[in-house]
């Protein structure tokens, strides 16, 4: 038993747990979670249980990887434990390839380096439901652990992820379009993974910070405009290049550019990649994306095809997957799951998708093709904006919002609103749906960070900036019961 005093808050939130590494992550809390994890799983009177483990390049994660191996062991629960980096959805694919009771993930994924924290992998290799993670918190500080290596192997999770996703993409066509793709790993757990994958068919790549470092080279690791900047300029700089792709910090989500060094947003790459996958590789089934996508995907919508909206934290698309027949999953981080592969997003088969996709056009550069395909869709008009907040009532904004709803924002009619609760049945999002076409402001507290998240689509920039200043207008000046 522990003592209380002793105890760390351990908060679970929209994909695993994630705090200050050395700090709120550490080798005892680390411990604690995996004796808790070690009790879900007998609880569940698994016979013989196994789970693979791996983990990213952050400061201590193989230690906290082995650690966590260890309590496991300790326990007579089998473990595969990773023989080096490896991204997420690799770890994800082997735990459904291999038939595994669970798999368990150290990184802290996007999160700045200061970070670490654990993503849970169910046996169908993706993110635990709700309901499950609740359980493993019922088990947290309940009972000491211990530690023993006896049941722990050391495993390779690379070879068989990269045989099935051969069957997946089509690389006789990237290699007759001769594109060439340069890659930045963004010193994450991607490394050159694709680059090798795309030379393994002759095909030319190029990758830069391929190798992990536990400050991602001072960037902070999610592929977004701002932290692709050395991306950019090595496009820039050469003219020999097709497009650019950027994998963040575990590789499970993936930013593209266009060989011009211009970034081309999440919004317009999920309606290529659908508009990819539906038509052209023509997967049979639903669409699934969060409620931070873009509304013109319900352009997709047909009497034989439905898209589902969901809240945001790529679980929630997961859970669609595993129960509709889903053809493409998509979230605004860049997060995309497909059929045929793992409920899971995927960085690296994302990007190979990507690649493909521009190979199958016909042009030769990025921007020729999102050239065409913008005079198709037409523009997208949308923002975020990521609110510092510290203060102790962040968790209490939107549940006292909910319980006082304006009639109102920017002057715009509310025609819907949605309200979306964690895991602890809290209120953690609201959607406000407002008059005219593709027009709303979703606002999201995050769980493990002291920020809230403001979105919008709208038809102009000068909308969407109004928009989310009236969002903030909101939060500021709502009072937390």
């Amino acid at each position: 038993m522990y003592n209380a005093k002793s105890k760390q808050k351990i908060i679970f939130g929209t994909d695993g747990w994630r705090g200050l590494n050395d700090f709120e992550v550490n080798i005892e809390t680390i411990s604690v979670v995996a004796k808790a994890f070690t009790d879900y799983l007998k609880q569940k009177e698994v016979k013989n249980p196994k789970v693979a483990i791996s983990f990213d390049g952050r400061k201590n994660s193989k230690i906290f990887a082995e650690k966590f191996s260890q309590v496991l062991s300790s326990n007579n629960i089998d473990v595969l434990l990773s023989n080096h980096i490896t991204p997420t959805p690799v770890l994800s694919f082997y735990v459904k390839h291999k038939s595994l009771d669970a798999g368990v993930m150290i990184t802290a994924s996007h999160n700045p380096p200061q970070y670490n924290g654990i993503k849970f992998k169910a046996n169908y290799g993706g993110p635990f439901f709700t309901e499950e993670t609740k359980e493993v918190e019922k088990f947290l500080y309940l009972k000491s652990y211990s530690y023993d290596s006896s049941r722990i192997q050391i495993v390779d999770m690379v070879h068989p992820y990269i045989e099935h996703i051969s069957k997946l993409i089509d690389f006789d066509l990237i290699h007759k379009s001769k594109i060439f793709p340069l890659i930045d790993s963004m010193g994450g757990a991607g490394q050159n993974l694709i680059e090798n994958i795309l030379k393994k068919f002759g095909i030319q790549a190029k990758t830069i910070y391929e190798k992990p470092d536990e400050n991602f080279y001072s960037r902070q690791p999610e592929p977004v405009a701002k932290n692709l900047i050395p991306l950019g300029e090595y496009l820039k700089s050469s003219n020999i290049f097709s497009l650019g792709i950027a994998t963040d910090g575990d590789a499970d989500r993936c930013g593209v550019m266009l060989e011009n060094g211009d970034f081309l947003s999440a919004q317009e790459t999920i309606l290529y990649l659908i508009d990819y996958i539906i038509n052209v590789k023509k997967f049979d089934g639903n669409i699934v994306k969060t409620s931070s996508v873009t509304d013109k995907v319900f352009k997709f919508q047909t009497n034989e095809r439905k898209v589902f909206d969901v809240q945001v934290g790529f679980k929630y698309i997961t859970e669609k997957m595993i129960n509709e027949n889903i053809a493409i999953g998509c979230e605004e981080s860049g997060g995309f799951g497909f059929k045929f592969h793992i409920p899971e997003r995927d960085g690296i088969l994302s990007s190979l998708f990507v690649i493909e996709m521009l190979a199958n056009s016909g042009y030769k550069r990025l921007s020729e093709f999102v050239l065409n395909k913008r005079n198709e869709f037409g523009e997208i008009f949308y923002d975020r904006i990521d609110l510092d907040y510290e203060r102790p009532d962040r968790m209490l904004k939107l549940p006292a919002l909910a319980n006082n709803f304006p009639d109102k924002i920017a002057n715009y009619i509310i025609d819907k609103i949605q309200v979306y609760k964690s895991s602890r049945d809290e209120i953690n999002g609201i959607k406000f749906y407002l008059a005219g076409e593709n027009r709303w402001l979703l606002i999201r507290a995050s769980e493990t960070e002291p920020i809230i998240r403001f979105y919008s689509e709208a038809q102009s920039k000068d909308e969407v900036k109004e928009i989310l200043q009236a969002g903030i207008e909101l939060i500021e000046s709502t009072k937390a019961n």
